[in-house]
């Protein structure tokens, strides 16, 4: 069995499972030879970004001009070149040449979790790219489509222009609405002027998405017009951006990080002009699925690094994967990984679906699914730190030296409960899908159709049925309450929420022995249930539940 096979069996049951045969034919070779490039080429190349090659500004030329240009290192360019060049972002919106039709989110998603397990910062990059080819395709007019699409698409035909958004300042932050970048009308066009706080992929990205307040507009986000900026003019020069500095961030170095000033930067209108904030935020619910994607991706890196390494580090006269303690965190970490990629490519088959055919899709679906990118978002961000750490854990010392990959995992970790919305952020869209949707009743009554329809110990059952009591409990304090109180508890709805999710998801899929054990392990995982273990799973399955591609017995 090669290698990858071995590694992502389980990402490839999904996707047999969740891609009609054609694409999943094309997709599996596709992803074996990515897989292996990532290992084999980004892998090294990630480690001399991080350490020695990481993006420097060149503020002004020999002449004393002000160019604002920004340097990366050859590998680093050769990285994008090859991730691009997959259809990452292409295949989403323009036929694969050799299926003469489009892929779609589940193939990207694929890409980008691989990529995720080797250099998460460029993940960044590409997740901008995403945002803006949707952006374009979905809202801007035929003349940008015909003058940036190409290029935001390019799979080796065109020259690339990766995508950015520019989205927070100085004094707003997550308050959008206090955006004061101004924009100027010209002709056929706008010019831009003030600064952007922290714009990700300046001066690698060809365009970038950027929201600005035309003269006389509202206030707050409904004022806010989306724009895209060319980072040079047709000539090749600057079109009036300056890079103040580069941010020095604790991890995901290689993707560069700036304060920008727009300085009368051209710039074009997409869509309407007074809905430009919701343009952001439809474009905002992608890259929140790129996040939790990149989350998964650390995930398997680190767990498969603390599986790797405990196999051969020797301690007491014998591999330290042979102790019961180290046996059951290893297990712990496998069946939490396990359940919560499946989840989260559920939710990316709805999401897919949702994004394609939005007109045709059932207000339910549409909750459902702004829902499952929140939950799986905030939940997944907090998992790649604590598997960061497990991994270190199972390192010992060598854990925290920089010669192996679990410090900057760590690292890349942090940002992504920070990036597309923090916990509390993610807490908010939830308590406004409840009064917009009230969807903590379609919710309730989803996951209580699967459990109904499904084989459950009745300890489990009537964890979850306490969960869901408890949830309905709080929906109904809150009901009638001021925003204060609804706003604290948001964010324990949110958490019941994702726990019920992931429960009734870990129970959903367990149609084998070891998937069964699976689940138990999860169950009592999540649910932090405590005291003697004597069937002790994690250790006498430990090899079986390591080791999902040695084994599909069906009971």
């Amino acid at each position: 069995m090669d290698y990858f096979d071995q590694q992502e069996y389980l990402l490839m049951q999904i996707l047999k499972d969740k891609l009609d045969s054609e694409l999943y034919e094309y997709t599996k070779p596709e992803l074996k030879q990515f897989y292996h490039k990532c290992y084999d080429e980004f892998d090294e190349r990630a480690v001399h970004t991080d350490r020695e090659g990481q993006p420097k500004l060149i503020k002004y030329n020999r002449y004393g001009e002000d160019i604002s240009e920004i340097w990366v290192n050859e590998g680093y360019k050769k990285t994008v070149e090859d991730t691009y060049h997959t259809g990452i972002v292409g295949y989403v919106h323009k036929p694969i040449p050799q299926l003469g039709r489009k892929g779609n989110y589940l193939y990207s998603y694929a890409h980008g979790y691989l990529l995720s397990q080797v250099e998460p910062g460029f993940y960044c990059p590409v997740t901008l790219t995403m945002a803006v080819a949707y952006v374009i395709d979905e809202y801007a007019d035929k003349n940008l489509k015909e003058k940036f699409l190409p290029h935001v698409l390019s799979t080796g035909d065109e020259e690339l222009y990766e995508g950015a958004t520019f989205l927070t300042e100085r004094q707003g932050g997550s308050d959008v609405g206090a955006n004061e970048v101004e924009a100027v009308k010209e002709g056929d066009h706008y010019r831009l002027f003030g600064e952007k706080y922290f714009a990700s992929n300046s001066g690698q990205c060809g365009v970038a998405a950027v929201l600005a307040r035309m003269k006389g507009s509202k206030s707050g986000t409904k004022g806010l017009s989306l724009f895209l900026i060319p980072w040079k003019q047709d000539d090749g020069s600057n079109n009036h951006i300056k890079v103040r500095r580069l941010k020095d961030k604790l991890g995901v170095r290689a993707v560069p990080s700036a304060e920008i000033e727009l300085e009368g930067s051209k710039a074009y209108l997409v869509g309407e002009a007074d809905k430009g904030f919701y343009y952001m935020m439809e474009a905002l619910n992608l890259s929140r699925v790129c996040n939790a994607t990149a989350s998964t991706g650390i995930m398997k890196r680190a767990l498969k690094e603390g599986y790797e390494y405990a196999g051969q580090r020797d301690a007491f006269g014998q591999k330290i994967i042979n102790y019961s303690m180290v046996q059951e965190t290893l297990a712990n970490l496998q069946v939490r990984f396990e359940v919560q990629l499946s989840a989260l490519f559920e939710s990316i088959d709805l999401f897919d679906q949702v994004m394609r055919d939005r007109e045709n899709r059932s207000t339910e679906e549409i909750a459902m699914n702004r829902l499952l990118i929140a939950l799986m978002k905030a939940h997944t961000a907090k998992e790649a730190i604590d598997f960061s750490h497990e991994a270190i854990e199972m390192h010992g010392g060598n854990g925290y030296i920089e010669d192996f990959i679990t410090p900057r995992l760590l690292r890349d970790a942090q940002v992504l409960t920070v990036w597309e919305g923090t916990d509390n952020i993610l807490s908010l869209e939830v308590l406004r899908l409840m009064h917009k949707y009230r969807v903590h009743e379609i919710f309730i009554s989803e996951m209580e159709q699967i459990l109904s329809n499904i084989q459950v110990e009745d300890k489990y059952r009537e964890k979850i049925a306490e969960y869901i009591k408890e949830l309905t409990n709080m929906v109904l304090y809150i009901h009638d309450k001021d925003e204060t109180v609804q706003t604290y508890h948001s964010r324990r709805i949110a958490r019941y929420m994702t726990d019920i999710y992931l429960a009734v998801h870990a129970l959903k899929r367990a149609n084998d022995k070891r998937e069964k054990r699976v689940a138990v392990l999860f169950m009592d995982w999540l649910f932090k249930i405590r005291g003697l273990d004597d069937e002790m799973i994690a250790v006498k399955h430990f090899e079986e539940i390591m080791n999902p591609q040695k084994r599909h017995v069906k009971v």
